[in-house]
């Protein structure tokens, strides 16, 4: 590692004068760089020389643009595979947020400052701060993907998260709240009251959402082979994306088997004769394809609602005079919230009083960290007073 100055003459005689650092990079390949002050010449010396011990230098020549990187790492998703979805969100973050910011930015130049500058700069053209997580989860895949290709060697983006998880984790918690019962979770006189609003085919579709906790993706492409009548149960085998493409879950702890109560089982059955024994989906469409997701919410969910009279005033009336009510809870997660909940209940109080792992498993959620965050002050607590007295009268006796 060399820095030297280096002298001429331009064509019409005047002097010029540059500082330029001559060194061997991380592949043997001898690099030049060239700077107008000594000061720039010897920082960036002093920083390639240690890069280059520690095997994280790419020089400059050798970098590509984030643009650049980021089509590679759309080209390397579909080569791989992924739901249309997730290609359409990797290309909707790429093209509308990190390109129109950072899209010329060499990636030897993108260290923690520019990331936090990006970071900054995003969150000052208003996006939200989930919009700003999201694409800095990108741009993170992004550089890992790039490392892989040997085009970069630093992500500057997981050490920005390595810094702040448990941080980010406790405002996410503060910010979000706990779920409650009666606001985002239905009560069991609410469920009591849907279960008896339910008719037609959306009786067995409803049914098995509230006594399975199943995502919408997962209902939408059961297929009937995954119904076992025998042992009541129910196995997660595949899913729906919002294109009506079929696919295997998105996780490994997503296929799963959900034992169920006999009332599901009968309306199953019921449903199935209805169907005329065929094979396929379960909860098809008459003309035997996948469901959309808004059309069980729309068709199914929310009238059920308001025919079971789980309703808030939405402060409008209609030409009659009379206020018009919308169903309470306008999503099929308000139902796995509440299956969730009847796993964790005590017994005594209607539920089944299940450990957390096994509450997990049914969930289908890849970590129990994840079941703790969102549903761990649902699980009942021992009386911590009593118990303590109870143990000290036993040391004691």
């Amino acid at each position: 590692m060399s820095v030297r100055k280096r002298e001429w003459n331009t064509p019409k005689g005047e002097k010029k004068s540059a500082w330029i650092v001559d060194y061997v990079d991380t592949t043997g390949k001898r690099r030049q760089k060239t700077f107008a002050k000594k000061k720039e010449a010897d920082a960036f010396a002093a920083t390639a020389a240690v890069e280059v011990r520690e095997g994280v230098h790419v020089a400059d020549s050798a970098s590509v643009t984030v643009e650049k990187a980021g089509s590679l790492w759309i080209a390397s998703g579909e080569g791989a595979g992924l739901e249309r979805s997730t290609i359409n969100q990797r290309k909707s973050h790429l093209e509308h947020h990190i390109v129109p910011l950072i899209g010329q930015t060499l990636l030897s130049k993108l260290t923690v400052p520019a990331v936090r500058d990006f970071e900054d700069r995003m969150r000052r053209e208003g996006r939200s701060p989930a919009m700003i997580k999201k694409v800095l989860t990108s741009l993170g895949s992004i550089l890992s993907d790039a490392g892989e290709r040997g085009l970069a060697t630093r992500n500057p983006v997981r050490d920005i998260r390595g810094s702040r998880k448990g941080r980010e984790r406790r405002a996410e918690r503060r910010q979000k709240g706990r779920l409650e019962v009666g606001v985002d979770i239905p009560t069991r006189e609410e469920i009591k009251a849907l279960l008896g609003a339910l008719e037609g085919n959306w009786r067995p579709l409803l049914l098995t959402v509230v006594f399975t906790g199943m995502r919408s993706s997962e209902l939408r492409g059961l297929r009937w082979q995954d119904v076992d009548f025998a042992r009541g149960e129910i196995s997660v085998r595949q899913r729906v994306d919002q294109f009506r493409k079929a696919g295997p879950p998105k996780s490994e702890a997503g296929a799963r088997t959900i034992p169920v109560p006999p009332l599901v089982v009968n309306a199953l059955k019921e449903l199935k004769l209805k169907q005329g024994n065929k094979p396929g989906l379960v909860f098809a469409n008459p003309d035997g394809e996948s469901r959309s997701h808004s059309n069980v919410v729309t068709k199914g969910l929310q009238p059920a609602m308001v025919r079971a009279g789980v309703t808030v005033d939405t402060g409008e009336l209609d030409k009659h005079g009379n206020p018009i009510l919308k169903a309470k809870y306008t999503g099929l997660h308000a139902l796995r919230h509440f299956y969730a909940s009847w796993l964790i209940n005590r017994k005594e109080d209607g539920g089944l009083g299940l450990p957390a792992k096994m509450v997990q498993e049914r969930l289908g959620h890849a970590s129990i960290v994840m079941t703790m965050d969102v549903y761990g002050h649902l699980f009942p607590r021992a009386d911590d007073g009593t118990e303590l007295a109870q143990a000290a009268n036993i040391l004691l006796s």
